[in-house]
């Protein structure tokens, strides 16, 4: 069961140009468009005329122009011109989504229009400030639910197993005996890592040259229903990483991923790479993405392959391990807001 009430990611704003973007979210067909004022809209992909999907349309005068007999939709859903007659049945109409562009996301509510409220929509400056931490993004289609993409997320302990050539290295012992600390938080959780006095991974040591061994850390943030904030790093050993990580001259890179449901078995992955390290120098940006894209792509892999034998078996006999401590608080979270809409639809 989807989560409704909640704000997703519809969309890079880049994304929504001057054609219309089809795009299933939550089980819904939408398309979003930008009219001539540059205003982004979400309507079902669907004209109220014929069933035509409006993603076979274009942007016209006035907003969205079917593409089977010319009506015209502006971002509130509502029919502005039919070709032929001046009257608009007072049905003609589709159904809107409240959206908002804001730092660089194109953020789409997808429950009642009612309960939509933007202050609710979490901030990300990093994306505004690109002097300090330029930055590239991109979306993925992953053949799994969203679910299984933020469990990921959550323990990190699959770096040293499946990222061994990039984010991860080859020492497994460094994540399994990490210094972890969670804590829950009304909109989901907080977790920081801490991997001190090892080896830096093969992405930090291309990115940066280190004297010898550093403290790594990494911290999370889990914001329900599907979003994780991460902030990633490294120092010499010696420098007081513990007490201010924020120094220049050593590896730091801050990631957003976005888990937007499709289906129930699949969803989209927005995710963006800030680079906090030679600022000034364009391909560090364009390395450090390449890096964290062959290790997504290596967890787009598994968590399809993942999904595909629950898909089969279900997830009755797994087993939880001491690993798993955020991703069960992760569950428990999406469990109670799951519960909670379940308990408004039935009172209603």
């Amino acid at each position: 069961m989807f989560i409704r009430n909640a704000w997703y990611i519809a969309a890079w704003a880049d994304e929504v140009g001057p054609q219309p973007l089809a795009r299933t979210i939550l089980g819904d067909a939408l398309v979003l468009f930008r009219d001539h004022e540059g205003r982004v809209g979400a309507l079902e992909d669907r004209c109220c005329h014929r069933g035509t999907p409006l993603r076979f349309g274009e942007v016209v005068e006035g907003g969205l122009q079917c593409g089977y007999h010319g009506l015209v939709f502006d971002g509130s859903g509502a029919c502005v011109s039919i070709p032929g007659q001046t009257k608009i049945p007072a049905k003609a109409c589709v159904r809107s989504y409240p959206i908002v562009e804001k730092d660089e996301f194109l953020w789409i509510w997808m429950g009642e229009a009612s309960e939509a409220d933007t202050s609710k929509i979490l901030d990300y400056p990093f994306h505004n400030d690109h002097a300090k931490w330029p930055h590239k993004h991109t979306v993925y289609h992953i053949a799994a639910g969203y679910e299984l993409m933020v469990d990921n997320l959550m323990d990190l302990t699959h770096l040293a197993y499946v990222h061994k050539s990039t984010i991860g290295g080859s020492n497994a012992k460094i994540h399994v005996n990490a210094q972890m600390k969670v804590t829950p938080k009304d909109t989901g959780l907080h977790y920081l890592r801490w991997m001190l006095d090892c080896d830096a991974p093969p992405t930090y040591k291309k990115a940066v040259s280190f004297k010898g061994h550093v403290d790594r850390w990494q911290e999370f943030e889990f914001i329900a229903p599907s979003s994780v904030v991460q902030w990633s790093g490294a120092l010499d050993v010696g420098r007081g990483a513990q007490d201010r990580r924020d120094q220049d001259g050593g590896f730091s890179l801050r990631l957003f991923h976005g888990l937007t449901p499709e289906t129930e078995s699949s969803c989209f992955y927005f995710w963006s790479t800030c680079n906090g390290y030679r600022q000034d120098e364009p391909e560090a940006t364009e390395q450090l993405f390449a890096e964290i894209a062959n290790a997504f792509t290596e967890d787009k892999a598994i968590v399809e392959a993942q999904q595909a034998s629950l898909s089969v078996t279900g997830e009755d006999r797994l087993v939880d391990i001491v690993s798993d401590a955020a991703r069960i608080h992760m569950r428990r979270t999406l469990q109670r807001m799951q519960a909670g809409e379940s308990a408004v639809a039935s009172s209603a």
